[in-house]
């Protein structure tokens, strides 16, 4: 049995038994406290700079108080603010479950603003207050961007933080030794996630593990409880088939009951997530349905539509730099401005990939004899020094403006803004898992590019395709989209 949080008291005792409802659970893990409350600070600020906006914006603003302005005032820079506060808490925006990644805590932000919009509907309507519509609409819709806005650079900042390794949740993987080394190289690649694998617990081929040299501390044959006290871990991960085991687990949940530790689950099913997974309890049995991937509907729809628009206004408004491009491109080195590469698009169908030329006319002839030099695996051939690169190819790879080529592809329906990466046409035929790419449209960006790009192995970058094809959603498209910007911004993986 793990020990209590304080000991003596008769009503902190684990393993299921009541404890003190009126006690505070003291938490494992503390990271969360600051930030809540630095939220909350940002919140604020969001909400008053919202009202500042409506109150300039909107002449009229005060119409309907009949020459109250003291209550006008206290309206708008007290009761609106604290409204928000208290809509943005009430639907869950401060739980830490969903601070630092993922898309719900900004579904929650969604949620207290169409809250606040329903309430401040509702009071206008009850007391008949004359209020300029005007102002309702802009209060509310500058808080709900800011404060998404505001929360975001939030993110950016916790996410800083973690990379220096601070506000991080210390994690003990549960399970057999290769499924846990699996989880622990996966969260180690997702530094903004926070979790820090600190040992493994192995349940089952201790002895194989012996005089391997292990990432973390392994341990086995100790009660596990005690063994994450010793380690200071704050997060329990059962890996695998460990979680198979229902009595086991439902032993470990009450075991930490009272510990504040955290107990989380990583399932074999891994690399399928969001509306395709639902869990559904039959008398008392929980079954995890997985729906069938939607590649279709009014969200793919949408899709080709912002593809197409977005891909003609940026070839108007990139022309200027297309053209630079150009004249640097004819001067550096003798041959064509663009360089065509025939790819394998959906269903199997090939396609001339545009592209501008940042190497010598030469370059394919050339590659045979630098195969020896090739960095990567699979069936794509990368060197960050590749003598074949001209000098004017460096600075447009670097920065990504080669790539501006493909929208002429997304005109043409062979591409999409965001999609699996093209893959040369010569290279195989697509057998095996990785012929599942070519469900969907190849993209200009993607889950690869965003992750890593060129420093991603072939292994981890169809990994990527293969979960963005599997829970393709119109929200995973704009997040990769702005992700996008930062990637390109940073020139990681670029060469």
């Amino acid at each position: 049995m793990a020990g209590t949080q304080e000991d003596g008291d008769p009503k902190l005792v684990t393993n299921g038994v009541t404890r003190s409802a009126w006690r505070r659970l003291v938490r494992a893990s503390n990271w969360h406290r600051s930030y809540q409350a630095a939220l909350v600070g940002v919140d604020l600020a969001a909400a008053l700079a919202a009202s500042a906006i409506a109150v300039n914006l909107t002449p009229h603003s005060y119409a309907g108080f009949d020459g109250q302005m003291v209550f006008y005032h206290l309206v708008v820079w007290l009761l609106l603010p604290v409204a928000w506060l208290l809509s943005l808490w009430g639907t869950g925006s401060y739980d830490r479950r969903y601070l630092g990644l993922g898309n719900d805590e900004f579904k929650r932000v969604i949620r207290a603003s169409m809250f606040m919009l329903a309430l401040v509907s509702f009071l206008a309507l009850t007391f008949k207050a004359d209020v300029s519509r005007a102002t309702v609409a802009v209060v509310l819709a500058a808080g709900a961007i800011l404060i998404a806005a505001f929360r975001y650079g939030a993110r950016l900042g916790l996410h800083r933080m973690r990379e220096a390794g601070r506000a991080v949740q210390r994690v003990l993987l549960i399970g057999s030794y290769p499924e846990a080394l699996e989880v622990y190289r996966t969260v180690r690649r997702a530094t903004a996630a926070g979790l820090v694998p600190v040992g493994i617990y192995v349940t089952e081929g201790a002895s194989s593990v012996r005089n391997l040299d292990t990432p973390v501390p392994v341990f086995a044959g100790t009660d596990v409880v005690t063994c994450a006290e010793q380690l200071r871990a704050d997060t329990l991960a059962v890996c695998g088939t460990a979680s198979s085991d229902s009595a086991d687990l439902r032993r470990l949940a009450w075991q930490l009951e009272g510990t504040g530790r955290d107990l989380v689950v990583a399932p074999q099913l891994t690399d399928i997530a969001g509306p395709r997974v639902h869990i559904r309890p039959v008398e008392g049995l929980p079954l995890l349905h997985v729906e069938e991937p939607k590649i279709s509907g009014i969200s793919w729809l949408i899709k080709n539509v912002l593809d197409i628009s977005s891909s003609v206004l940026g070839l108007i408004v990139l022309s200027p730099l297309f053209l630079a491009v150009a004249i640097a491109i004819k001067s550096d080195s003798p041959g064509p401005v663009f360089f065509r590469q025939s790819r394998v698009g959906r269903d199997g169908e090939t396609f001339y990939c545009w592209k501008f030329r940042t190497m010598y006319i030469d370059a394919e002839e050339r590659q045979a004899a630098l195969m020896m030099h090739n960095e990567t695996d699979g069936l794509l051939f990368k060197m960050k020094d590749d003598p074949r690169i001209t000098r004017v190819g460096k600075f447009l790879r670097r920065t990504s403006i080669d790539e501006f080529a493909q929208l002429i592809n997304v005109v043409r329906g062979d591409m999409s803004l965001v999609g699996p990466r093209p893959l040369p046409a010569e290279n195989g035929d697509f057998l095996g898992d990785v012929r599942r790419r070519l469900l969907v449209r190849p993209g200009i960006t993607g889950l690869w590019q965003v992750s890593g790009r060129s420093d991603l192995s072939w292994d981890d970058a169809v990994r990527l395709d293969l979960y963005y094809v599997d829970n393709w959603s119109l929200t995973t498209d704009l997040q990769i989209l702005f992700r996008t910007v930062a990637v390109v911004l940073r020139r990681k993986g670029a060469y």
